[in-house]
């Protein structure tokens, strides 16, 4: 039998699914609900991923009850193993994680099947959380393309950075909900780093405003940082039509200088015209195939995924979920990542907030010490 006829009566009803909670009058998905996908998914993938049937075995797991009994496995993982269930001939495409060119990345492996499902839970959720008060908009079928929204990206297009999963995901986004104007504005130097090409993202910038047509930036904060630099260099500040808005995402990882947050967003708001409500962040990986997006709180900003994920945070010195308002480590149940491994134990620092979470940063063991990490 091939690999993917043993998860594809999963992900058929993953679809179903991902299809009744991303309609206008979903509801929030009962834990009864997601437990079901979530075990069929854990017996799959122990069956059919050698290096997570390695760890349970190494745990004396091969039935849980619930799905926060699956244990999870660090991204530093994706790094040492082929932590999936494609075999090679399947393999169409495999994501990196981002870093300095001195670290092994990890690798995430997908095939078409595999990518049909990261786009599927892609797009309901971006459209969601980023285009919101535009979604009437972009579901009329009778719209023409040149009045949908105009995106400008400000990374390597796909050509350019194959590995990269944001790279992906915003060509997605170019391709199922952009105007045909949209267009990647970055490009890569002599050393492989990403840069800016930016006369062309001005002319995009001028042209939006010369047809008063709201536009979408978006990009990782570090290109967000040279574009601004730009502006405050040459003094330049526009006020794009209303409706725009910004995404950024990612961190900063010595590509520029670093900024706080309120302060990226307040030299957006100067150069550019659109008001902190229209700032929008991303919280993803390469080791995931769905994303989380931020909501303002009093006081600071939450990432909650889609219904189709869970989060917890998890205490880096007992193993165990803290309370409400607590700090750890931050653990992802991404039902979307059928061919790899479901639960992703990551280096990163939140907050516990509800079903939400608050980031923090990068962790400062960033290597997971020890089984507590892995499961509960």
């Amino acid at each position: 039998m091939r690999s993917t006829d043993a998860f594809s009566n999963y992900t058929e009803r993953l679809r179903k699914f991902i299809a009744r909670h991303s309609s206008p009058t979903d509801g929030a998905s009962s834990d009864s609900d997601f437990n079901e996908l979530a075990l069929e998914l854990f017996a799959r993938q122990l069956e059919n991923v050698p290096p997570f049937r390695e760890l349970c075995r190494a745990k004396n797991i091969s039935q849980v009850t619930h799905w926060k009994q699956i244990p999870a496995v660090p991204t530093t993982a994706f790094k040492e193993y082929e932590m999936t269930s494609l075999a090679s001939e399947e393999r169409s495409a495999v994501f990196h994680s981002s870093g300095t060119t001195e670290q092994r990345p990890s690798r995430h492996f997908h095939s078409a099947d595999s990518l049909a499902i990261y786009e599927a839970s892609l797009l309901p959720w971006f459209q969601k959380n980023f285009l919101g008060d535009h979604e009437d908009l972009l579901e009329n079928e009778t719209v023409n393309a040149t009045e949908k929204f105009g995106f400008i990206i400000l990374t390597p297009p796909p050509t350019l950075a194959p590995n990269s999963s944001l790279v992906h995901m915003f060509e997605t986004v170019r391709r199922e909900l952009g105007s045909r104007d949209s267009f990647f504005g970055g490009q890569l130097d002599n050393n492989g780093a990403w840069t800016l090409d930016i006369e062309q993202v001005l002319f995009g910038i001028r042209k939006s405003m010369c047809a008063n047509r709201p536009i979408a930036i978006v990009g990782t904060a570090f290109s967000f940082v040279h574009l601004l630099d730009h502006f405050e260099a040459k003094n330049m500040r526009y006020r794009l039509a209303e409706g725009s808005r910004v995404l950024e995402t990612g961190g900063y990882k010595g590509r520029s200088r670093v900024l706080p947050k309120p302060e990226l967003h307040a030299l957006i708001t100067k150069h550019l015209g659109i008001s902190t409500s229209h700032i929008f962040c991303e919280y993803g990986m390469s080791e995931l195939s769905s994303q989380a997006y931020d909501a303002p709180l009093a006081h600071s900003r939450s990432f909650k995924f889609p219904a189709w994920a869970r989060v917890q945070i998890i205490s880096p010195e007992t193993g165990l979920e803290v309370g409400e308002g607590e700090t750890g480590l931050i653990r992802i149940y991404d039902l979307a990542n059928v061919r790899s491994v479901m639960a992703i134990q990551t280096e990163d620092l939140g907050i516990r907030r509800g079903d939400a979470l608050e980031l923090i940063g990068r962790s400062a063991v960033v290597e997971p010490r020890g089984c507590s990490l892995m499961s509960t």
